[in-house]
């Protein structure tokens, strides 16, 4: 029976190209299963600090609206949410989605540091209940940016199911989600991407984005869920249901 040579002392083993291509081949097909996972567990951490972001966002609302009588952020443009809210917040990194990579700019020119930092989120500006209840010429004045008085708190019907801050588009500058502006710059349009975390890509209607609520909370709310079937950036039950927007 023949039996197996011996190596010399010394000799080192040595693999053949077949077996060198083998391990390649096996590393390469670990990799490819392993690399979307790590992808998604990456953009779920990012999805996890925007969210505590906006907890500390959220927490920085409840003391201002404690300290205002009881009133949200007026719709000014002398000086917008970001400056109103510092002293409460007073790190410019929450303001900012570890996702967002655009650079988020302003409208016009400011010479308020705060409304200058970059920023991934906007704020409701409830032109839907300022529309319905303010006269002519207070409504032009609101929606100008000069009206002096923010919301009550204790308008808001559903604090819950009404949204106060959102992840808007990247790359535009926004502060406020108003969606009758028109010509006075902000719109709707600017929370129409409502896939910040977890898309499979522009146009797909997957994913979702984070969002503060009335009550001062911070919740993940899946594509459209934030407008399809009511719209929970609406006060009024009419406008609610008349703002939705079915995907």
């Amino acid at each position: 029976m023949k039996t197996r040579p011996q190596r010399a002392v010394g000799e080192c083993a040595a693999f053949t190209l077949i077996e060198l291509l083998v391990v390649i081949a096996i590393i390469a097909i670990l990799a490819a299963m392993l690399l979307p996972t790590l992808a998604r567990a990456k953009e779920k951490g990012k999805q996890i600090s925007c969210l505590n972001n906006l907890r500390q966002l959220g927490l920085s609302l409840r003391m201002y609206i404690d300290d205002n009588q009881g009133s949200f952020p007026p719709h000014t443009t002398a000086t917008r949410w970001p400056n109103q809210m510092f002293e409460y917040y007073k790190n410019f990194r929450i303001l900012m989605c570890p996702t967002d990579i655009e650079t988020a700019g302003t409208f016009g020119s400011t010479n308020v540091v705060a409304d200058g930092e970059h920023r991934s989120y906007l704020i409701n500006g409830w032109n839907d209940y300022f529309r319905d209840t303010l006269s002519s010429s207070d409504y032009a004045d609101y929606m100008n940016g000069t009206y002096p008085k923010g919301l009550t708190e204790s308008t808001i019907l559903y604090p819950s199911d009404t949204v106060v801050f959102g992840e808007k588009q990247s790359g535009r500058g926004d502060f406020y989600m108003d969606m009758y502006a028109g010509q006075y710059g902000d719109d709707f349009e600017g929370v129409a991407e409502q896939s910040r975390h977890s898309s499979r890509g522009p146009g797909t209607k997957t994913g979702g984005s984070n969002y503060i609520f009335a009550d001062c909370s911070a919740r993940f709310m899946k594509f459209g869920k934030t407008v399809d079937p009511i719209s929970l950036w609406c006060i009024t039950d009419s406008n609610r249901v008349a703002n939705a927007i079915i995907h």
